[in-house]
């Protein structure tokens, strides 16, 4: 029998699901931080990490970083050399 304590395993979950629950505990975060026991937040952290790798497997691109918000993305965009670049 699967362990259900800490909630459906990500892998389980459908991909609206999914979402939906890793948007909810990033809403419940900050509460959890600085008002949750230290239990509360172990728990929190475990789920929210568990979640995030699962969306990540699943939605690759989505995790990818906008260029504009690397360093190298940055410098292209302000006319700058970008080290390691054919430009660069």
């Amino acid at each position: 029998m699967t362990d259900r304590s800490h909630g459906v395993p990500p892998a389980e979950l459908d991909d609206d699901v999914l979402r939906r629950e890793m948007t909810h505990l990033h809403e419940t975060r900050h509460d959890t931080v600085l008002g949750g026991s230290e239990d509360a937040l172990e728990a929190h952290t475990r789920r929210m990490l568990e979640l995030e790798a699962e969306f990540l497997r699943r939605f690759p691109e989505e995790g990818a970083p906008d260029p504009r918000r690397t360093r190298a993305g940055s410098r292209e965009q302000a006319g700058q050399p970008v080290p390691g670049s054919a430009s660069g």
